[in-house]
């Protein structure tokens, strides 16, 4: 017989399951799906933090490298405008320092030998358009029967006078023939300031094409040189590169035929033969023209103790940029 159960007796509260250890997750609307962690798990949940680390260090890491580029752009003289000559495009491209603007400048650089009546004086020049016009020293080519250009690449071409300026101690000489020659950048010697470093390029004692660096020691000396033929000549025993300053002279007598312009002073090595020759900043810009250096014991008459002392001097590229034109069509007398 089966038993009624009592309508009078209360039913039996049943069990609820134990709560979990952690705290369910919560589902945030317009997130991703929350994903509860698996049984008896009682780390933390991981958070999304790496992600935006990582994003965090791309972003800094292309704002580093963008600064860097601008950097760049800064020391190489790409973020002037048009107030400022182009550099030879090489020198960033290559890296920094004097040995890249030795490798962007050199092929811009060129031997003269030329013979007078009286002897051969040799110097340096610098191209200045790639068909083959070159900037020098008025007293290496001053009264020149012949003139012969070396190349960097050991290339002998020969050169005629176009025009000389005394005054300024300039010449300008073209290379026949010359085609697609590299001309180097000339720059503006009027944003120097002293301590600057420099690179000078020339061929002191006929040693084509060698690199010495220095920096700006000074600005605007009156530096006084000879405009008279046969002056600077290379020969033995002959003071060399005579020039005055402050009322004395050095390395020999000036002559009565003299010129005076305000120079670059510089304490990069300079020895006869590097007239002419170019002097650069670390942009690869030519900033002067190398004219005059004293070399200790040369005032005697001796040779042997003729040498850089660091003390040598440079017409600045301004004036050159100015002069082009008169030189160009013939120069003046002097």
């Amino acid at each position: 017989m089966t038993e009624t159960p009592d309508a009078h007796q209360q039913p039996q509260p049943r069990p609820y399951p134990a709560p979990p250890a952690y705290a369910p997750y919560a589902h945030v609307a317009g997130s991703a799906p929350a994903v509860a962690p698996e049984p008896h798990a009682h780390r933390a949940p991981r958070a999304r933090r790496p992600v935006t680390l990582i994003a965090a260090c791309a972003l800094v890491a292309a704002l580093v490298g963008g600064g860097s580029a601008a950097l760049v752009g800064e020391l190489t003289g790409g973020s002037h405008g048009g107030d400022r000559a182009t550099p030879v495009q090489n020198v960033s491209a290559k890296g920094s320092g004097v040995a890249a603007v030795a490798g962007a400048v050199s092929p811009s650089i060129v031997e003269i030998k030329a013979a007078t009546g009286t002897g051969q004086s040799t110097g340096s020049g610098v191209i200045v358009t790639g068909d083959g016009e070159v900037v020098t020293n008025n007293h290496v080519v001053s009264g020149a029967d012949t003139v012969q250009v070396t190349l960097s690449d050991g290339t002998a071409k020969t050169a005629k006078v176009v025009g000389t300026d005394p005054d300024k101690d300039l010449a300008l000489i073209k290379i026949q023939g010359g085609k697609g020659l590299k001309a180097a950048t000339l720059g503006d010697s009027g944003r120097l300031k002293v301590g600057e470093q420099v690179v000078a390029i020339g061929s002191p004692e006929g040693l084509t094409g060698t690199v010495t660096s220095g920096i700006v020691s000074a600005l605007n000396r009156d530096v006084t040189v000879s405009k008279e033929e046969g002056r600077g000549k290379q020969q033995r025993g002959v003071p060399q590169w005579p020039f005055e300053f402050g009322g004395n002279q050095y390395n020999g007598d000036t002559g009565s035929s003299k010129t005076t312009y305000k120079a670059i002073q510089t304490d990069a090595s300079l020895n006869p033969g590097n007239s002419g020759g170019a002097l650069i900043n670390m942009s690869g810009e030519i900033i002067g023209i190398n004219s005059a250096m004293y070399a200790s014991g040369s005032g005697s008459g001796s040779s042997d103790s003729a040498g850089s002392v660091g003390l040598g001097f440079a017409i600045p590229v301004n004036t050159v940029k100015a002069d082009l034109a008169k030189l160009r069509a013939g120069g003046v007398g002097g």
